[in-house]
């Protein structure tokens, strides 16, 4: 007992959260749907529970547990965290909309928390098998959510788009596993590496399979070639679960991307560099240039995704602890932007009518000035406008580029984020100079009103002082690395 006390402790959080969320799904079943309330009430306690139950076990230390499957380190404590706070937010926002839909059900935030699960056990996997399984976890759950609303085709269509292309993208990753275990002999990431380092003499199938990796990771975060279904589940998922598939799920494959390219195969670097280069021009060309051509909200965030997981990569393929942190930065600093974009189109939706197109929110400044000032600080630090969280994000990932020798990849995606910047604020030209076509009220609780402002708000405060967020950041990778 005394030897797997340590294990269950540096799993805490993860059992904790799981608990919780089958006492949630069994809790719905006996309740009248006018208490249902109290669903929404526990999932936001587990939340916060699971995070104090992660900040008091937190030590600077890297620990390991159940034979080295798993790892507790800063990186993955900040992480979830980040994790908690984005699901907390996204919680508040769509509580409202779902209740008006006949979507606030037990089994929506069983499945939320579930696949909460599924994104903290790739945070701290370290072994494939463990990275593997928590992917597949929150895989499932998405797939689950985007049809959740099964009266929906649209919902339907995109929720099977997802499901095939995810499961051939999954294929993709654990064939790629399976060859790097062919070639070491190990399933444990930093064994991996180890064999990496003395020198394995299969280098052929060690390309092979990192090729399959990188195509596995490129799907789950949306980079070009990859991304094509992106904008289809986007746009055909209901907005409260589009906003988790473009939100707290990144946080999880960036870690993925850490755990497997920078602690398993540094060795190999100098070849993934290429294709992380490629993707990474590619996704900010074709995000750009087709989010201008978009009408619809939903999709044009889903383009605008593709194009910021591009800036992403920059930081990544830099290869160096600046490079990773810097990334870190700027996928928190997406999440942040993206669960209020998400949000505005959510509090502007009522029964009946989804405010998902870009005509949606011409003259919102006439009808709600303070919402169209929120919306502008977002459109804002989306298109990277000083003094903005966007701009600031943008700028670690470049400079880290540039320090790795990226010169002229850097001058182009300034470029290409010039280019970005013309539909973020065409949104901005929409809300203030045209007349508005929809006069109703915006009816929307008063605890999605203050989270929205707090969101936008927080843009503004932490893009004035971004070292709060990029000394976590530095912090949780030059201690994890």
């Amino acid at each position: 007992m005394n030897e797997i006390l340590p294990d269950l402790i540096s799993a805490l959080p993860e059992i904790f959260v799981l608990g919780m969320a089958m006492f949630i799904l069994l809790l719905d079943l006996f309740l009248k749907p006018s208490n249902r309330v109290l669903i929404y009430v526990f999932s936001q306690l587990t939340l916060a529970g699971a995070a104090a139950i992660t900040i008091l076990t937190h030590t600077p230390a890297v620990s390991y547990a159940f034979t080295g499957m798993f790892v507790d380190d800063p990186m993955s404590d900040v992480l979830k965290v980040m994790i908690y706070i984005g699901t907390a937010i996204m919680f508040v926002y769509t509580r409202h909309y779902l209740t008006l839909r006949g979507m606030f059900r037990g089994e929506y935030y069983a499945l939320v928390l579930f696949s909460m699960v599924g994104m903290m056990i790739m945070v701290s996997g370290q072994n494939f098998l463990t990275l593997y399984m928590g992917l597949e976890l929150l895989s499932l759950c998405l797939y689950a959510l985007v049809a959740l609303d099964r009266d929906n085709p649209r919902a339907t269509e995109a929720a099977m788009k997802y499901f095939v292309l995810g499961a051939l993208a999954s294929g993709m990753l654990l064939y790629g596993m399976s060859m790097m275990y062919g070639a070491t002999g190990s399933l444990d990431i930093i064994q991996v590496g180890n064999s990496l380092t003395q020198g394995a003499p299969t280098y052929s199938m060690l390309i092979l399979g990192l090729v399959f990796i990188v195509a596995g990771l490129a799907f789950k975060l949306g980079a070009v070639p990859f991304q094509m279904w992106v904008p289809d589940v986007y746009h055909g998922a209901p907005t409260a679960m589009t906003m988790l598939i473009g939100s707290v799920p990144k946080l999880a494959a960036f870690a993925m991307v850490i755990r497997l390219l920078v602690q398993g195969l540094y060795v190999l670097a100098v070849d993934w560099q290429g294709m992380l280069v490629i993707m990474a021009v590619l996704s900010i060309i074709i995000g750009n240039v087709t989010a201008i051509a978009q009408t619809n909200l939903k999709r044009m965030l889903a383009y605008s995704t593709i194009s910021h997981i591009g800036f992403l990569l920059f930081g990544i393929m830099s290869a160096s602890l600046n490079g990773f942190a810097s990334s870190m930065f700027y996928v928190s600093a997406y999440v942040l932007m993206t669960l209020a974009g998400f949000g505005m189109i959510l509090l502007l939706s009522r029964q009946g009518f989804e405010a998902e197109n870009l005509d949606d929110l011409k003259g919102l400044n006439q009808r709600s000035p303070w919402n169209a000032f929120l919306m502008m600080i977002v459109m804002f630090s989306m298109a990277g406008v000083p003094p903005t969280l966007g701009f600031y994000a943008k700028f670690t990932v470049l400079q880290a580029a540039l320090e790795a020798g990226f010169v002229g990849v850097v001058i182009f995606a300034v470029l290409m984020a010039a280019v970005g910047a013309f539909y973020y604020l065409r949104v901005v030209k929409l809300m203030y100079f045209d007349e508005p076509e929809d006069k109703s009220p915006i009816v929307a609780s008063n605890g999605m009103r203050v989270m929205l402002s707090v969101n936008a708000l927080a843009l503004l405060v932490l893009g004035l002082m971004p070292q709060i967020l990029m000394g976590i950041s530095a912090y949780a990778i030059f201690n994890s690395i």
